[in-house]
């Protein structure tokens, strides 16, 4: 496997780049992957591993040759840290969409809300939910779900190696998710809080490691435009 840059490496254009990049909030992944392939003048990019906009974090970009390295990373075990809020429910398991339905949620302990998310953990069904970029015959979920329809999805295997509580500041809960390729986590959320039967949805979500790599060590959308605005007078 290739070794992606940082913020302390140099950076090669004409071979290609591994780029660890640290996606800012309100970002969509392909914002990231546009503003690389219109800095590099159309050069082939793409990412492996969508982020949602709402999500901050590692997402890892291919440059050139390197983009036949996708699959390589694509699969990797992926970390995540966020928060969500226990009490309401919406349409897309997360604030994007707003609130549908509130329940009391104050008998729930730390010991119940920690038991519910150990339940989780191993391998399992999980179905898209509705607001993602899941296909259904050639349009994305979230397409359909906008105009108010819904459509039977497929149910994917998913295995969740690690499912930690880190804080409990009721109504809302700070979690650690390690887990496999093609885990949505709002998904997850939705299904703790139908299991702890108070509804929950998330709040706020950071990709924290894909694989061995860390967003520690990856470089912001500042240092990205200025290493390869740097390379491309160089040109």
């Amino acid at each position: 496997m290739m070794t992606p840059r940082t913020a302390h490496t140099p950076l090669s254009v004409d071979e290609g780049q591994v780029l660890l990049i640290d996606k800012p909030l309100n970002w969509t992944s392909f914002d990231v992957v546009r503003r690389v392939r219109f800095t590099l003048n159309g050069k082939k990019v793409g990412h492996a591993g969508t982020l949602d906009p709402k999500a901050t974090g590692l997402l890892i970009v291919c440059t050139g040759k390197k983009t036949k390295s996708f699959d390589e990373y694509a699969g990797l075990e992926k970390e995540y840290t966020g928060t969500f809020r226990l009490g309401i429910q919406t349409p897309s398991f997360d604030l994007e969409t707003a609130v549908t339905d509130s329940r009391d949620s104050a008998s729930v302990s730390l010991e119940q809300l920690a038991g519910a998310a150990q339940q989780f953990v191993g391998k399992q069904l999980q179905v898209p939910p509705m607001y993602s970029a899941a296909k259904h015959k050639g349009k994305p979920l979230y397409a359909i779900a906008r105009k108010g329809k819904t459509v039977e999805r497929q149910a994917k295997e998913i295995e969740i190696a690690e499912f930690e509580i880190l804080s409990f500041t009721p109504p809302d809960v700070g979690f650690r998710v390690v887990c496999s390729k093609g885990t949505y986590i709002r998904s997850l959320v939705h299904d703790v809080g139908t299991r702890l039967e108070c509804g929950a949805v998330l709040t706020a979500l950071r990709r924290t490691r894909i694989g061995p790599y860390s967003v520690h060590d990856a470089i912001t959308m500042e240092q990205l435009d200025h290493a390869l605005s740097g390379t491309k007078s160089d040109r």
